[in-house]
C-alpha cells in the first residue's frame, strides 16, 4: 500500500508533538512510510522552534502528504485551536485532543490513510471536559461502531519482535481480577487475538500461551481453583474452535527465551503479568496494539510524560516502532 498513515497529536502540552517532529527527522535513518500529522500546523511549529528541531512543516491535505513527506511534515489541520503549554495540560485543549482522533480515523475510513498510529493522552484532562469513554481504546472502539455499524471489543496487545502479550483485565484493581476473569471473557479475547494474528499478522495458525492466576497455575488447585474452575475450560473452548491454546501456564517460567519461542503470544490474567516482561526486554521498543478493531491502531507503549516536555529529551524510538508495525499490518 502507498497511502500515508494518520498520526494523532495526542495531548498537545505532553511529549506527542515533539515525539512527531523528531520521528520525522529520523525518516531517513529509520526507514520510515509517509505519514502525516493530524493537529495545529502553528503549534507544531512553536513546538520545534522551542525545542531547536530543524522540522520544515507544511500544512496540507491527506492526499497532498507523500508529495510533502520527503522534504516537511505534512499537517492536516485540525481546524480547532491548540494551546499546548509544555508539561502544562488544559481542559481547554481537550477538543483538540478529541479532534485528531475523530479525524484520523475519518481519513481511514475514507481511503485516505492506511492506519492510525496515535500519540499519547491524558485521560485525567479529558475527563474534565467531559470526555465520555473510559479511555482512548474505548473511544476508538466508539468509532469503529459509529463508522462501521455494529459493536467491537477492543483488545490491547503489547508488541516488540521478541514478545508479545495480552492483559486479559487491564485497568482494574489487582483484587477485581478473580471476579472479572471469566471463562466468556477468556474465549473471547482468545478469538480475537487469534483472528487478528492471522489477519494482520499473516501467521496462519498463532499459537496462544495463556498464564495461570495464581503462584505455579494454581498447583492443581492448592493455590487457588481459577485455572480448573475458569481458565482450563476457557482453553478447551477455544481449542474445540480450532484455536491453538495452551495452559494455564506458571506465570513465572513463561517468558524466558525458550519458552517464548514456543508462542506467539502469551496472555495474561492481570495488567502487571503481562505488561512487566515485555517492559522488562523491551521498554524503549514495545507498541500498544488495539486488535479486534476494523482499522488498525497502533501507540507508543507510554504517556503524555508531562515531566519532561519541553525539555528535548523525549525519546521518539517507540512512536517509530509504532509507525512501522502500523505499516506492517497494513503492508
Amino acid at each position: 500500500m502507498t497511502l500515508p498513515l494518520a498520526l494523532t497529536q495526542g495531548d498537545p502540552s505532553g511529549i506527542g508533538p515533539e515525539l512527531t517532529l523528531k520521528a520525522h527527522a529520523a525518516r531517513d535513518a529509520a526507514a520510515l512510510p509517509p505519514f502525516f500529522a493530524v493537529a495545529d500546523p502553528a503549534h507544531l511549529a512553536r513546538v520545534a522552534q522551542a525545542l531547536g528541531l530543524d522540522v520544515p512543516i507544511v500544512e496540507t491535505v491527506p492526499a497532498g502528504a507523500e508529495k510533502v513527506f520527503a522534504r516537511a511534515l505534512p499537517v492536516v489541520p485540525l481546524g480547532v485551536p491548540v494551546r499546548g503549554d509544555f508539561g502544562a495540560p488544559q481542559a481547554e485543549d481537550a477538543p483538540a485532543t478529541v479532534r485528531s482522533i475523530e479525524l484520523a480515523v475519518e481519513r481511514v475510513v475514507d481511503g485516505a490513510a492506511r492506519a492510525v498510529v496515535t500519540n499519547p493522552i491524558a485521560k485525567s484532562v479529558l475527563y474534565a471536559a467531559g470526555f465520555a469513554h473510559p479511555g482512548h481504546t474505548e473511544f476508538l472502539g466508539e468509532l469503529a461502531a459509529r463508522h462501521y455499524g455494529g459493536t467491537y471489543r477492543p483488545v490491547m496487545m503489547l508488541w516488540a519482535e521478541e514478545l508479545a502479550v495480552v492483559p486479559i483485565t487491564i485497568h482494574i484493581p489487582l483484587a477485581e481480577a478473580p471476579r472479572r476473569l471469566t471463562r466468556a471473557l477468556i474465549v473471547e479475547t482468545g478469538e480475537i487475538v487469534a483472528r487478528d494474528l492471522t489477519r494482520r499478522f499473516h501467521l496462519t495458525r498463532p499459537r496462544l500461551a495463556f498464564s495461570g492466576l495464581n503462584p505455579h497455575a494454581g498447583e492443581d488447585g492448592a493455590l487457588g481453583r481459577e485455572e480448573i474452575d475458569v481458565i482450563a475450560p476457557a482453553l478447551a473452548d477455544l481449542r474445540a474452535r480450532g484455536i491453538d491454546a495452551v495452559g494455564p501456564l506458571p506465570a513465572d517460567t513463561m517468558f524466558h527465551s525458550a519458552a517464548r519461542a514456543t508462542y506467539d503470544v502469551a496472555l495474561c490474567p492481570t495488567h502487571d503479568q503481562a505488561l512487566i516482561p515485555i517492559k522488562t526486554l523491551a521498554f524503549d521498543r514495545g507498541v500498544n496494539v488495539t486488535l479486534g478493531l476494523p482499522f488498525v491502531r497502533t501507540s507508543p507503549d507510554h504517556g503524555t510524560a508531562f515531566d519532561i516536555a519541553g525539555k528535548g529529551v523525549a525519546d521518539p524510538t517507540s512512536l517509530i516502532e509504532a509507525i512501522k508495525l502500523a505499516a506492517r499490518m497494513t503492508a
